[in-house]
Parts: structure tokens; C-alpha cells; sequence
């Protein structure tokens, strides 16, 4: 089955959903701009601990994936910006989770997958469509590798970028995108036809 993912306006909007003026909204609009600035699992955004971070010039996370891997993934201005202002407001230790529950143990796959919904509720105020959706924490996987590849970033740099083994499952993302086909066919001229 070809991989859904979705528009930049709906990620946008998702990602401006949580409540800026709470504790908890802070913590959901810095997790889900996390989630698709690093195009990170679940298991990994959960498992990110505070010492993961580097947050000078280069900002970059450290991500534990599967099969023990880590892999380095950059960071937007934007999303270490939201990090900085977190981690003073909200000061932990290094070793504690990056994005804690109520009683400060690591968020649940249940846990980020309802704070999720919840910003899409809230989003779908203003994209009615987006109710329609199933939406999941891995959608915002595929979205960043969509947006990363209509962008003109490289296969092999978007496999890197998602801890792929190989180049070859993330080909699966040239599949999906059919405006990408769309431009290439358009590039290409019709074959000349004898008149009927």
C-alpha cells in the first residue's frame, strides 16, 4: 500500500496546535516540532534523555534506534530555539527524559499518540479535512521524508536521516509522491502520433 503523509499546511498547522500558555502545551508544541524536525520513531523520541542534546551553533540530537544504532540528525534554529526556552523553564537533569509525563517518567507511545490527537482536534478547526484523517506519530515520519524529498533532498540523505538500513526502503517515499511523478512526466514531451 503506497504511505500517506501530510501537506506542510496541515503539519503547520498541528505543530502551532498545542496551548503556548501551559506547561503541558509547551512541552507538546517542542515534542511534535521534535518528532518531525528528526523524522524520529516513537521508541526514539520517547527514549530521548536531556544529555542527547547539543544545543550550541551545530544544534543536533542524538537518537538511539533500532537494533542499538545511533545516528546524529540536526536541528532547525527554530527547533533548538523551542528546546533552549523548555529546558529553562522547565530545567532537568541529564540524564532524565527529554519530554517527561505528568510524574516525570518518559511519555508512552499512548501518551504522545493522544497529545497528537489532541493538536490535530485543534488544527482541524482550521482544516476541517484533517478530522477525516487517521493521524499517528509515524505519519509524521513519512511527512518530513515526503517534504524532505519534494525539496530536492538526495534518497540516501533522507535514509540517513530516518536511520534506514538502506536507500531502498525509503524508495518507497518516491511512490507515494504524485506531484513528484506529475513534474516528471511533464518534463518529459509526448511522443508524436500519426493523425487518426
Amino acid at each position: 500500500p503506497l504511505i500517506g503523509f501530510l501537506s506542510r499546511e496541515h503539519m503547520t498547522a498541528i505543530l502551532d496546535a498545542p496551548d503556548r500558555n501551559s506547561a503541558i502545551g509547551q512541552r507538546d508544541r517542542v515534542m511534535l516540532a521534535m518528532l518531525y524536525n528528526t523524522g524520529a520513531r516513537v521508541s526514539e523520541l520517547i527514549g530521548m534523555r536531556v544529555d542527547d542534546l547539543e544545543l550550541g551553533p551545530s544544534a543536533s540530537v542524538r537518537i538511539r534506534g533500532k537494533g542499538r544504532k545511533e545516528r546524529l540528525t540536526p536541528l532547525w534554529r527554530d527547533t533548538a530555539g523551542q528546546l533552549k526556552r523548555w529546558l529553562k523553564a522547565y530545567p532537568r537533569q541529564p540524564d532524565q527524559p527529554l519530554f517527561p509525563s505528568r510524574s516525570g517518567a518518559p511519555l508512552t507511545r499512548v501518551g504522545v499518540t493522544e497529545r497528537l490527537k489532541l493538536a490535530v482536534n485543534v488544527a482541524a478547526t482550521r482544516y476541517p479535512e484533517l478530522a477525516k484523517r487517521r493521524i499517528f506519530p509515524h505519519l509524521i515520519r513519512h511527512s518530513i521524508a515526503m517534504h524532505m524529498l519534494q525539496a530536492g533532498v538526495d534518497i540516501t540523505v533522507i535514509a540517513l536521516w530516518l536511520g534506514h538500513e538502506s536507500p531502498v526502503t525509503t524508495h518507497k517515499y518516491v511512490e507515494a509522491d504524485l506531484a513528484m511523478k506529475e513534474r516528471a512526466l511533464k518534463s518529459l514531451q509526448e511522443l508524436p502520433r500519426a493523425p487518426a
